[in-house]
């Protein structure tokens, strides 16, 4: 009944005696560890250093002295809880949910037995058909954060077997406000199971390099690998992006139209139209001429296929209206946004997908992640507040190696917006508070002129400009770009990338390296005359 340590063959002395009151019970040894890992030989391989004389191998000790320990993970099998998952994946909308779970059954049907069950865990379908799903048994759940909290708080969702926590788009989930559900979450699942698995945590996230998404990582990942697929932000070549200037003091067009679009009723309690000068007057003006530009660019360019972003649900709904007056059939645009019903929102996604319906309206959140392929078209109505938003939105297009063009309406004055936040008691719904915050209300000056200009530098890049026909010069592509569809091969460049850029200074850098080469073998190495 005592304690011995050897170390590296060197014998330690006596470390302690076990008291006589637990002299008739078994000792199991036990190792806790903090961020490291350990290697255990019982005897089953040769020793480094042999164990001092009269002391064997715990494998090689005889039948009748050796009693297992029954609550040992290597000798009890683990028993799997049906509403228990092993991998948890959370999306940010339903729509991302939803791809993702589509493509985890496309998968699933190469992998052999057992079979993996997984199951879509979001609002707007029935709880009751989830939670009898979860009792069958699940092993991976795809879930929205709202509806996974309202399982979990049930007790329908249980965290005890989770061996994988995924955050997809994990950017977009923090800034929608999920970081305190995310650190509960993180909290209450097992960093490690019952037979030894050390959770895993994946971050996906197309800004990696944003300051929250970072700052999430070391506070809940312990020695976090980064796989960076594409480096800082950058605009691919595929991608053509131009800005066109919206002013109604230099294009007084927007005075004399038919039909107008409704905008979003900030300035109902100001005197606005045309004669008015005010800031609140031009704010209205630039509203009513972005709906003008962009069915413009939409005819300009022969646009069959492409999306839309507005700031707003609200800004959606009002050009999927603006585009009916206009004359274009229910085939031509819908919306996609949180305050459409979700068999709503998921028939509009498909119908565009299928190309049933020409144009998606939607915000950055509806729009995330969104896999469409082979779009040619895409406008901005608004530029987003955040200036890695702007790279999401104009990477819808381009993709594949097919030729994207993207339009951004830049608005050179101020334009009053809504800014709802958690001092508006109904968030937005039905709000009509259009006084400013720093007065107690709701709306904010939108600077679109400095928003761009953070844009360029985020990317290094001045975007080009264009006039108010929205027409994009044939010779920059040598007359050989058609948008949706590849580049020729003997059509020059968009635009000098940073591949081309590099090119003469990588040229240097290996002549200096071939010199450098020479230099060392003539003075060391070759024998001297």
């Amino acid at each position: 009944m005592e304690i011995y340590y050897t170390k590296n063959g060197d014998d330690l002395g006596l470390a302690f005696t076990i008291p006589k009151p637990q002299g008739n019970q078994t000792i199991f040894p036990s190792v806790v560890l903090k961020n490291a890992e350990m290697l255990f030989n019982f005897g089953d391989e040769p020793w480094k250093h042999q164990p001092l004389e009269g002391y064997v191998g715990f494998v090689q000790a005889p039948a009748k002295n050796v009693i297992a320990n029954s609550k040992s993970g290597q000798t009890q099998e683990r028993k799997l809880v049906n509403n228990a998952p092993q991998a948890l994946i959370i999306e940010p909308s339903r729509e991302l949910a939803d791809q993702t779970y589509n493509q985890i059954k496309l998968f699933k049907a190469h992998l052999g037995s057992p079979n993996v069950r997984e199951l879509l865990v979001v609002g707007g379908m029935k709880v009751d058909d989830q939670i009898r799903a979860l009792e069958a048994g699940v092993d991976i759940v795809v879930a929205t954060p709202g509806r996974l909290e309202d399982l979990i708080q049930k007790g329908s969702l249980s965290l005890t077997q989770c061996r994988f926590f995924i955050l997809d788009e994990a950017d977009g989930l923090l800034k929608a406000g999920y970081e305190q559900l995310i650190n509960r979450l993180h909290a209450a699942i097992p960093k490690m199971t019952s037979d030894g698995t050390r959770l895993q945590m994946i971050v996906c996230s197309a800004t990696l390099h944003a300051f929250e998404v970072k700052k999430m990582a070391e506070r809940l990942m312990h020695f976090p690998t980064w796989v960076d697929l594409k480096g800082q932000d950058s605009v691919p070549e595929t991608v053509h992006h131009v800005v066109v200037p919206v002013d109604p003091r230099t294009d007084s067009s927007w005075t004399n139209l038919k039909r107008a679009i409704q905008t979003d009723g900030v300035h109902q309690k100001d005197r606005t139209g045309p004669g008015v000068n005010s800031d609140e007057a031009w704010s209205e003006a630039v509203k009513i001429i972005k709906g003008e530009y962009c069915a413009r660019a939409i005819t300009e360019h022969k646009m069959d296929k492409g999306m839309i972003f507005c700031r707003t649900k609200l800004d959606c709904d009002n050009l999927e209206y603006y585009f009916k007056n206009l004359g274009y059939g229910s085939d031509f645009a819908t919306c996609l946004h949180g305050d459409r019903k979700p068999a709503e929102r998921k028939a509009n996604l498909e119908q565009f997908k299928a190309g049933k319906i020409k144009f998606l309206i939607c915000t950055d959140v509806a729009a995330r992640g969104l896999d469409v392929k082979g779009l040619p078209f895409m406008i901005n109505m608004t530029l987003p507040d955040d200036k890695a938003n702007y790279t999401h939105r104009i990477g819808r297009v381009g993709r594949a190696e097919r030729m994207g063009l993207a339009i951004s309406l830049v608005a050179q004055l101020p334009e009053k917006v809504w800014y709802h936040g958690e001092w508006c008691k109904s968030r937005g719904k039905g709000c009509t508070n259009t006084r400013l915050t720093d007065q107690g209300g709701c709306c904010i000056y939108y600077n679109e002129p400095q928003l761009l200009a953070d844009i360029e530098e985020h990317l290094g890049v001045t975007i080009q400009q264009v006039g108010l026909d929205i027409k994009v010069q044939a010779d920059e592509f040598d007359g050989k770009v058609v948008y949706g569809q590849k580049k020729k091969d003997n059509a020059g460049p968009l635009y000098e990338g940073h591949a081309t850029q590099l090119a003469p200074t990588l040229a240097e850098l290996s002549k200096l390296e071939k010199e450098a080469q020479h230099l060392f073998l003539q003075t060391f190495c070759l024998p001297k005359a």
